[in-house]
């Protein structure tokens, strides 16, 4: 597998190196904000794995915060590998995609709100919903 060293990132992480995992974070390099489905099926266009392995694995791997879980309203909860940046996501409401944004704001969690009862937070995920180049132009053809 070129592009990532996955057996360096599971070690690192203090977990066993394993086909599937190394397959699952190999995908996850190539193409973020994958569903299991999709990681599935890229996954077993290289080795054979069962649906129970994916989603065994994507639980360890966001365990070990190696893997950070999108759930866009609508949608199935996709993967990334982008976990310890403090970053947004842009998604299409026409086809779904999702395109990673730098917080302009500041550093995590970058908003927050004026109580947090009893809680410290970390993060906050922000999430922005418009048209993609595409589908925007699909919308106007359709309109017009």
């Amino acid at each position: 597998m070129e592009g990532v060293d996955t057996a360096a990132i599971l070690r690192d992480a203090g977990l066993r190196v394993t086909g599937p995992r190394a397959a699952v974070l190999q995908v996850l390099h190539d193409q973020p904000h994958q569903s299991v489905d999709e990681i599935l099926a890229t996954v077993r266009s290289r080795t054979a794995v069962s649906t129970q392995a994916v989603y065994d694995v994507l639980r360890v791997l966001h365990g070990a915060r190696l893997v950070r879980r999108v759930e866009p309203a609508g949608s199935p909860a996709r993967y990334e590998l982008q976990t310890e940046d403090n970053h947004h996501h842009l998604v299409c409401r026409g086809c779904g995609t999702i395109v990673d944004l730098d917080c302009e704001i500041g550093t995590a969690p970058c908003l927050g709100p004026e109580q947090t009862p009893g809680f410290v937070i970390d993060e906050a995920e922000v999430t922005f919903w418009g048209w993609c180049a595409d589908c925007a132009a699909d919308r106007a053809a359709a309109v017009g």
